[in-house]
């Protein structure tokens, strides 16, 4: 509360005080000639006769903190209408959906429901937790991005690379399976935290060949989860080693008719992917005819619902032998809990043995992996939006809201991490859909699932589902990008490789922080040794001068480099010529940067020989000439430059001229 000293003007029979001359008591600010309307805000100190004119009287008006005034100007900016379509999506394209689009949006929200139904239940084997937990992943996040995802191809559910991790996380935290469901909600408040801070920045640390090397790495850790189930053996999972080791120790218990229709399936899956390049329309052919189309329309059907095709006749397959049996020749999926989820708190303490372990216990044994997976997440999400964005802008702030609020809401209803899925991003571009509703209808083809189908999933083998998997992650291994890599920038290829055997061999969160240290090293080695040019410059008759050039900013690493390189120049064969920097290029510099340089100054001093700085901007001269270098000489163009060169020779009566 602040006191302010008022003269108040009160016109007969007017109850409005208007102030007429103002100052603050308490920090003596003074307002002059002001007008201000102080009704039903300020509470007079004493009582005033309401015929009088001017009265000196103390008023007290409680100042509004800086802080406050901050939240609020940020709070009305955050509802303004622009940001509120922006950060609303469905704001933008509801009110311009055209009757057109409901058909496109349907067909493709089913296809990719029929796509995620098998994969859910498989990515959940993956995960190492109960096949319904993946179902219950695959709706709730559907329908939340319907409202704040920004492209309309990415279909958010369980993926194969959140589930291996999700897997690790959890076996390394030796913590129950009930906390895959914790580890959604850390998720989705990380990613959510990051797009209110706009930390989108984080994802470019991460670059091409160390994303290639850990998604080629975690495919083949996927692939080698999942040939127990092909062989119907039972090992526990562990390291990419150990399940090879454990694999090849009980290849004798391998269960023929597992391995049989694993086998099987994976050349049908093959084979139907490829179906859909069968030539039916001709190049030559203008207008296809009404059995081309029908057929063209067919194998693309056929081609993007391989894999509930292959889960359906499997398990009719697995039902008609346990009738006919009466047991089942191949390990089947088992009791998928029936109906749909209840709403409930993740999980956020737990009796593990004789210990009780808070919150917090819990999300230090989750360790790195509450920051791994949502950042990683964030990175698929924003790459499969980037591959159907045709050119135009991902905003990658609305990806990580929007994959904050679709974890954080499903851990709600029992789910695990969630991110955009590659292989049905592709399914849903390809079937032509318009908006992102068409996450309703994948939802609501879950949800029915859950309702009625999960009695039938008991006799889905695992093997299928081992193979549906293996089909979908084996094209994630990018070998293919070798080549162009090494023809590019060969050096490029160790990032890549040390980040694929680092997670094959020590883990998948280790060899990304590996990968990423490696590039970042190649980073700094950059920074520490930027190339500089060199000329030397004659003009007939007057003078020379050698003109290095460094073709970067200079920073603390690099100011040792740089110094010992012009100091070796500028002696060289002990002709002491002018030497002139041109620091077109130096677009910024730090205290390190500047110290350097005045060491640079002061060895050329010694020496009795001129150094001239060409082209040096304004901010980076202020820079330097703040650990006050002695005879800094600055040229900003070249008739100051060679009127300087020419004054320097005068001076010094050093013979520059030929």
């Amino acid at each position: 509360m602040t006191k302010y000293e008022v003269k108040e003007h009160r016109p007969e029979g007017n109850h409005d005080v208007q102030l007429t001359s103002f100052h603050e008591t308490r920090d003596g600010l003074v307002i002059r000639n002001s007008i201000i309307d102080l009704n039903n805000r300020l509470n007079p100190s004493e009582t005033i006769d309401n015929k009088s004119t001017n009265h000196q009287v103390v008023y007290e008006y409680e100042n509004p903190s800086v802080g406050a005034k901050w939240f609020c100007q940020r709070l009305k900016k955050s509802f303004r209408k622009k940001n509120l379509y922006k950060r609303l999506p469905i704001l933008e394209w509801l009110p311009k959906y055209q009757k057109d689009y409901i058909m496109c949006d349907l067909v493709a929200g089913v296809t990719v429901g029929l796509t995620v139904i098998p994969q859910a239940i498989a990515y959940a084997n993956v995960a190492g937790i109960s096949p319904q937990n993946g179902l219950y992943s695959s709706f709730m996040a559907p329908f939340l991005y319907t409202i704040f995802g920004s492209s309309k191809d990415v279909p958010v559910g369980p993926t194969a690379l959140v589930a291996i991790l999700t897997r690790e996380t959890l076996s390394r935290a030796q913590v129950t399976l009930d906390h895959a469901v914790l580890l959604t909600f850390i998720s989705g408040l990380v990613a959510l935290l990051m797009g209110i801070l706009q930390l989108g920045f984080l994802i470019d640390f991460i670059s091409g060949p160390v994303s290639v090397g850990f998604t080629s790495a975690a495919a083949i850790i996927i692939a080698t989860s999942q040939v127990k189930d092909i062989l119907g053996i039972r090992i526990s999972n562990g390291k990419f080693i150990d399940t090879w080791h454990s694999v090849f120790e009980h290849i004798g218990e391998t269960r023929l008719w597992d391995a049989v229709m694993g086998v099987v399936c994976l050349i049908i899956l093959f084979c139907l992917r490829k179906l859909k390049d069968i030539p039916i329309i001709s190049k030559n052919t203008k207008v296809p005819s009404l059995t081309q189309k029908i057929a063209t329309t067919f194998l693309w059907f056929v081609t993007t619902s391989r894999n509930i095709l292959v889960v359906i006749v499997g398990g009719v397959l697995a039902w008609m032998l346990e009738s006919h049996l009466g047991t089942s020749p191949v390990v089947l999926t088992g009791h998928v809990k029936e109906g749909l989820p209840s709403i409930q708190l993740p999980p956020f303490s737990a009796e593990i043995g004789n210990h009780t372990y808070t919150f917090f216990h819990l999300v230090s044994s989750l360790g790195s992996g509450c920051l791994v997976i949502p950042l990683l997440s964030i990175l698929e999400t924003i790459a499969l939006a980037k591959v159907f964005s045709d050119g135009k802008a991902v905003d990658a702030t609305q990806e990580m809201l929007a994959l904050g609020v679709c974890n954080l809401v499903s851990s709600f209803f029992q789910s695990i991490p969630v991110s955009g899925g590659l292989s049905r991003g592709a399914v849903n571009h390809s079937s032509g859909v318009k908006t992102t509703f068409g996450g309703v209808y994948t939802g609501v083809l879950v949800l029915l699932s859950l309702q009625f189908l999960t009695p039938y999933l008991y006799y889905v083998p695992k093997s299928v589902l081992a193979a549906v998997i293996i089909a979908a992650v084996i094209f994630m291994v990018e070998f293919h990008v070798a080549k162009p890599m090494w023809k590019s920038k060969k050096i490029d290829l160790i990032p890549a490789v040390v980040t694929f055997v680092c997670c094959l061999f020590v883990g998948l969160e280790l060899g990304m922080i590996i990968g990423i240290s490696v590039n970042l090293l190649f980073l700094l080695y950059a920074s520490a040794r930027p190339s500089l040019r060199i000329r030397k410059i004659t003009i007939p008759g007057e003078f020379e001068y050698l003109m290095i050039t460094p073709d970067r900013s200079l920073s603390f690493p690099s100011v040792e480099y740089v110094r010992a390189v012009i100091g070796k120049y500028g002696t060289r064969e002990g002709v002491q010529v002018p030497i002139v920097i041109d620091s077109t290029h130096i677009q910024a510099a730090d205290f390190t940067a500047a110290r350097g340089i005045k060491n640079i100054i002061e060895d050329f001093a010694k020496r009795g020989q001129p150094l001239i700085f060409y082209n040096l901007k304004s901010s980076i001269a202020t820079i330097f000439q703040g650990v006050k270098p002695s005879n800094m000489i600055i040229c900003s163009n070249e008739n100051e430059l060679n009127q300087s060169l020419r004054d320097l020779a005068a001076i010094s009566s050093i013979s520059i001229s030929h």
